[in-house]
């Protein structure tokens, strides 16, 4: 029987090669635009009110928004009309938003400078001999109207005498320090005096509100003599024992004090603005009552206003 031939097939087989990686440009296009817009939501979750109305606006007037742009937006919904001005209700929403966004810098950077004012006078205070002797007698910090600094007493060693405005020589010695970081900045001064609660005993009429006033104006004198400018001065009160610092205590040392304000720009306009003089007075003391101006006729029908007056005793109050 005659062997069938073996027949051998051998397939050659050939690798399909590069398929192309056009998947790979898809799926970073995906993942591009997933990232933008999460990071589109992130901005508007972090934007504040103010940001968003300004890029509403952009998108609403992109052509006008622009500093160098047309201030006339082009109306593009099928005429080619030019709209000539904008909305005054959008006009002045967008003045408010921009005049309380600049409000909100200047705040914001007036801030940071009391801080840094604050920065400066830690180190003055730990550098200057003079104001390191008397540190604990130093109080500074930062409040709604400005930075404060409060010169307190401290038991054997106060800024006056008892029942005196005249300043001890280390008290000037103190003033003139810090006149030099205070005449270097812009700001206004607010100089208040506060007392303890003794009362004074010494001179008829005169109490701690004229001491504290007179203390206050003693301290204005010798900053504006260390180098504080005249015009620099805002306010000079005194407050007495109005506000006390250790209330438990009204009697103790750290009442008797001079504060001195770095004023912010909002407590500087407070000032001003209540100061100005209005169209009408809410109460006006001098127009005498229609008691006060019949008792005056009366008096001067019946003469009595041209009897002569006796002299005070000495140490009598004649007001």
């Amino acid at each position: 029987m005659e062997e069938q031939p073996i027949i051998i097939k051998r397939k050659k087989v050939v690798a399909g090669g590069h398929h192309g990686g056009s998947w790979k440009v898809a799926f970073a296009d995906f993942a591009t635009a997933m990232m933008a817009f999460f990071l589109v939501l992130w901005l508007t979750a972090t934007a504040s009110p103010e940001q968003k109305k300004a890029v509403e606006g952009y998108f609403r007037d992109p052509v006008g928004f622009t500093e160098g742009g047309s201030p006339n937006p082009v109306d593009l919904e099928g005429s080619a009309s030019v709209v000539n001005e904008a909305s005054p209700d959008i006009e002045s929403s967008q003045i408010q938003i921009e005049d309380q966004v600049v409000d909100e810098l200047s705040e914001t950077l007036e801030q940071r400078r009391m801080e840094e004012l604050f920065q400066e006078l830690k180190e003055q205070i730990k550098q200057d001999a003079t104001l390191q002797e008397f540190k604990d007698q130093l109080l500074i910090d930062i409040t709604d109207e400005g930075l404060r600094i409060q010169i307190v007493d401290r038991s054997g060693r106060p800024m006056f005498d008892s029942g005196r405005a005249e300043l001890k020589y280390y008290s000037q010695d103190i003033l003139f320090e810090l006149a030099k970081t205070l005449g270097s900045v812009n700001n206004k001064l607010s100089i208040t005096g506060h007392t303890d609660s003794t009362p004074f005993s010494g001179r008829p009429g005169y109490t701690n509100w004229e001491l504290s006033a007179d203390r206050a104006n003693t301290a204005r004198r010798a900053l504006v003599a260390g180098g504080v400018r005249q015009q620099q001065i805002a306010r000079v009160v005194g407050l007495s024992d109005s506000v006390l610092f250790d209330k438990e205590d009204p009697n103790a040392p750290v009442n008797r004090r001079i504060s001195i304000i770095v004023l912010n720009k909002k407590t500087v306009d407070n000032i001003q603005s209540s100061a100005g003089q209005s169209d009408e007075p809410l109460i006006d003391l001098t127009q005498p009552t229609e008691e006060e101006q019949e008792a005056a006729r009366e008096r001067l029908e019946s003469g009595e206003w041209l009897q002569e007056k006796e002299e005070p005793a000495p140490g009598e109050l004649n007001w």
